[in-house]
């Protein structure tokens, strides 16, 4: 009888162990998230700052809208499962790249690169991945340019380096990806017959949306060589 009660204690010891794990990552994980909305903002300023630098002299602004998000919490241990990465705060921030977004949407595909190459240029940041999805689209037919950056956030006692995703699109990729998302977003449609319509649909559709870029992207050149010629327009 003494040896159950003994195991019982044991047990229970056990079990406020686990509790207390529980609640201390639970504290981390929140603080490492409220790091990386500091980085979304920090981010985000270093955009907003250029838009109006580079909106100076210019009859619109480079820069459409900024969107940013949080990874969530479902997310972070989908990913961290199908990677077979320790479920811990030093696991995400150590092996996840993509926790903190941030989406500029631009007017036109040269202003992409003039934006990515602008925010490389800062002493303070540090591109540590690029993706170009624009020169080389998804087999789907999406196109972004994504930059993976670490940018430092400063606390009460220390500066941390934090990391955090940019993705850089135009309207009409921005268009696109909304809409295919939308479409496609926990349909499981592999199973039906249709599949490779709708892929190929979809795919066209980015094609068009790629087509019209690059329309605009030359129709706004071209007046801006009129304007050029006849600067008192």
């Amino acid at each position: 009888m003494e040896d159950k009660i003994d195991e019982i204690l044991r047990q229970g010891d056990d079990i406020v162990e686990i509790v207390q794990n529980i609640r201390n990552e639970s504290r981390e994980y929140g603080r490492l998230m409220a790091y990386y909305r500091c980085a979304i903002m920090e981010v985000e300023t270093k955009f907003n700052v250029l838009n109006v630098e580079l909106s100076m002299g210019r009859e619109s602004n480079p820069i459409e809208t900024i969107k940013s998000r949080l990874k969530s919490p479902e997310s972070i241990v989908e990913k961290l499962q199908r990677k077979n990465i320790p479920m811990t705060v030093e696991g995400i921030e150590e092996n996840l790249f993509d926790v903190a977004g941030v989406r500029v949407i631009c007017s036109f595909q040269e202003d992409i690169y003039m934006l990515a190459e602008s925010i490389s240029k800062q002493d303070d940041i540090k591109i540590l991945e690029v993706k170009d999805y624009i020169k080389n689209p998804k087999d789907n037919g999406y196109r972004s340019l994504h930059l993976i950056v670490e940018i430092p956030i400063f606390l009460l006692n220390e500066k941390r380096f934090m990391k955090v995703e940019v993705q850089l699109r135009t309207i009409a990729m921005d268009f696109w990806a909304s809409l295919e998302h939308k479409i496609r977003y926990k349909k499981n449609l592999q199973i039906y017959k249709e599949y490779a319509e709708i892929s190929q649909r979809l795919k066209s559709c980015a094609d068009q949306s790629a087509a019209l870029d690059r329309m605009m992207s030359e129709t706004h050149q071209m007046i801006e060589v009129l304007k050029s010629k006849n600067p008192e327009d």
